[in-house]
């Protein structure tokens, strides 16, 4: 996971899902009201798929898994708990199939003493403080229960798949940047490209993140590797964090 930036809604939007929730609000708050409303709500939908879908990680991915395509509207906290926010903004996240249907479904653990959620919204924090993610292996370890609880709801460690292709998808980061290095032109605004879309963008971004740290960097990296990164974070802001 990487933190991500949430836009603003355009009036007309933003009029539309008021208008919905006041519906759910006169119709009497449920699970059953929540879902029946958000059925309805082709228009605002698609226009809510779209702006999930430009501020999402990679190739439109998943933002919660990083892999998979991201096809679904996900309600952070379930309708089920939360039919007030059906249409609440700042509570949607594009996920994929998995992580929406067979992962989380209605699951939103919270803390059993002061009922705070316990999952990150990485529109809302940056996941990096509840997760580190092991370049070498794939797996992510949790800093905090809440990274705990996120590891444990979307299987980001019990899934191999997702496990593997963070693992290889470290690899073809630094010969990406290995590559880029020695390309100029179209080509290596291509490389820059690849890098910027890849699948697994927590892999990127914990490369990224090496570079505060010079000996963890050239042990994790190498020097040739580092030496290209130091570069193309000179010559792109993007890749200076």
């Amino acid at each position: 996971m990487i933190p991500l930036q949430r836009p603003a809604l355009q009036p007309r939007l933003a009029a539309d899902l008021e208008r919905a929730t006041a519906g759910i609000r006169t119709a009497g708050p449920s699970t059953a009201s929540g879902r029946a409303a958000w059925r309805k709500a082709v228009r605002p939908k698609a226009q809510l798929r779209l702006m999930l879908r430009q501020m999402a990680p990679g190739l439109e991915r998943c933002m919660y898994c990083g892999d998979n395509l991201g096809t679904d509207i996900d309600h952070f906290e379930p309708i089920a708990q939360a039919p007030l926010r059906t249409f609440d903004w700042q509570n949607h996240l594009l996920a994929c199939a998995h992580c929406n249907s067979n992962r989380k479904r209605d699951r939103f653990p919270r803390d059993p003493a002061t009922g705070d959620a316990l999952l990150v919204d990485p529109c809302r924090e940056d996941p990096a403080d509840h997760l580190r993610l092991y370049l070498d292996s794939g797996a992510y370890d949790p800093l905090t229960v809440r990274g705990e609880a996120t590891i444990e709801v979307f299987g980001l460690n019990e899934r191999p798949e997702l496990v593997r292709g963070r693992r290889l998808m470290f690899a073809v980061v630094k010969a990406l940047l290995l590559t880029w290095q020695m390309a100029d032109g179209a080509a290596a605004e291509e490389y820059v490209a690849a890098l910027r879309e890849i699948h697994h963008a927590d892999v990127l971004r914990t490369v990224l993140g090496l570079r505060r740290s010079r000996p963890l960097a050239l042990a994790v990296l190498g020097p040739d590797v580092l030496g290209a990164l130091d570069q193309l974070a000179a010559a792109d802001p993007r890749f200076s964090t």
